[in-house]
């Protein structure tokens, strides 16, 4: 059989690394697919600078629509990132009849309703494994493998800066700022590192895991959103004595009202495995009722692990080509018609547990003052921690746990705890999941 011709938008990071593994390991691809898998066009910016991948034999451009539109490209791998030009890049290919594999969260969360109904106008295939956590195969994990399941909810650890952050913190007592600074410095973090420590990023994976575990469309504008930028070291002191860990989760969880999809700092008990997830790995934690729990957990970015999805979805492409498209693995799991438009919850319909600390005033009746409010929202204290104020204060740290409640009920509680006069400042609020 020919071989399949393969054009490559991006020699970065995630582009370089697909090249050096798709030409290192090309006998024992081709022994998988069934036939040669070859890199025969890319684009990038500067076809001057020096890369970490060996472009001989690959015609080089500067224009990525020359890759898309060549006669002698089969499989589009689409890893510049972004939504612009991407998105038009990976329409040209749709529209030339080409596949698509590609590693843009963004644009999958954002577009991917759109692109897959193109796609499956034109019978072709748009895989995106390397879009989630990096050399995790936790779509086809979910996709194929648990496809006898109804998936009841999952969790994960799906951003790598904020991990590490998060890590260092607890490990070495530091202060946020401190360590962005240093994933800054090591290339963790851009320059702009919102989308890292906003959770946007976090947000776009689990749009996508939330799709593909539940059958719903992609609706990243729906998913409640919380970066760490207000985590103290002493929030993350506080829950190790409270025998928890913080993490930034990305949590999707089906329930008779609607489906939960949210990302935020999180308490999990130290003692699960995600708590143990440290520095920049990944690790996403599935509960289906057949199965029960599974944990996937790898690194997820970087060259090679990213390639590893990248070249695995290349493989898929090849070994489906031949099929007819109504018997290919369906793009978000389940068969498009079957997509159901399940409500994703506002935020203030979301019910979880919460750690809370506040400041408060050394002085007889404030924690009754602050019962109450709590009582009449009908929100219960799981445990209590009150600290001796230091030397010369007047006020002291107080930090509870509370049972599960409404976040509603916990939104106006914590105004009118606030508004108390022996209340400083705003009171800290973190989620906390038992994971069970």
């Amino acid at each position: 059989m020919k071989p399949v011709r393969i054009g490559v938008l991006g020699l970065g990071t995630v582009g370089g690394g697909s090249v050096n593994v798709l030409k290192r390991n090309a006998e024992e691809i081709a022994r998988r697919a069934g036939r040669d898998i070859i890199v025969t066009r890319a684009s990038a910016r500067s076809l001057d600078r020096e890369r970490i991948c060996d472009t001989t034999g690959i015609e080089l451009t500067t224009d990525p629509f020359n890759v898309v539109n060549a006669d002698d490209v089969d499989v589009v791998l689409e890893l510049i990132g972004g939504e612009t030009i991407a998105k038009d890049l990976v329409l040209q290919a749709i529209a030339n009849g080409k596949h698509v594999v590609t590693a843009n969260k963004a644009l999958i969360a954002l577009h991917g309703n759109e692109i897959f109904a193109k796609a499956s106008e034109q019978g072709v295939m748009i895989l995106f494994e390397a879009a989630v956590a990096g050399g995790i195969p936790i779509i086809k994990a979910i996709r194929e493998g648990l496809s006898g399941n109804q998936i009841e909810w999952l969790a994960g650890i799906i951003n790598g800066t904020g991990n590490f952050i998060l890590t260092e913190m607890r490990d070495k007592g530091r202060d946020f700022a401190d360590v962005l600074a240093e994933a800054q410095a090591l290339g963790y973090a851009e320059a702009d590192p919102t989308f890292d420590v906003e959770g946007i990023d976090a947000a776009h994976k689990l749009t996508i895991l939330a799709s593909i575990a539940f059958g719903i469309p992609l609706q990243f504008e729906k998913a409640f959103t919380e970066g760490i930028t207000a985590i103290t070291r002493e929030d993350v002191q506080y829950a190790e004595e409270l025998g928890y860990r913080i993490k930034h989760l990305g949590i999707a969880r089906k329930t008779e009202q609607g489906i939960e999809l949210r990302v935020h700092p999180t308490l999990i008990p130290e003692r699960r495995l995600l708590a143990n997830v440290d520095g920049v790995m990944n690790a996403v934690l599935v509960n289906a009722d057949a199965v029960g729990p599974t944990l996937y957990y790898g690194a997820g970015a970087g060259a090679e692990a990213t390639a590893s999805a990248v070249v695995a979805d290349v493989v898929d492409v090849v070994r489906a080509m031949t099929s007819d498209p109504e018997n290919r693995v369906p793009h978000l799991a389940f068969q498009a018609d079957a997509i159901k438009d399940i409500p994703v919850l506002e935020s203030e319909q979301l019910t979880t547990a919460y750690y809370l600390r506040l400041t408060a005033e050394d002085k007889p009746g404030v924690l009754a003052d602050v019962s109450r409010f709590l009582a009449n929202h009908n929100i219960s204290i799981e445990a209590l921690i009150q600290k001796e104020p230091e030397q010369g204060e007047s006020s002291l740290s107080v930090i509870m746990l509370t049972q599960l409640t409404q976040e509603k009920e916990m939104n106006a509680a914590i105004a009118e705890i606030e508004a108390l006069s022996t209340i400083s400042g705003n009171v800290s609020r973190i989620r906390l999941e038992t994971l069970k």
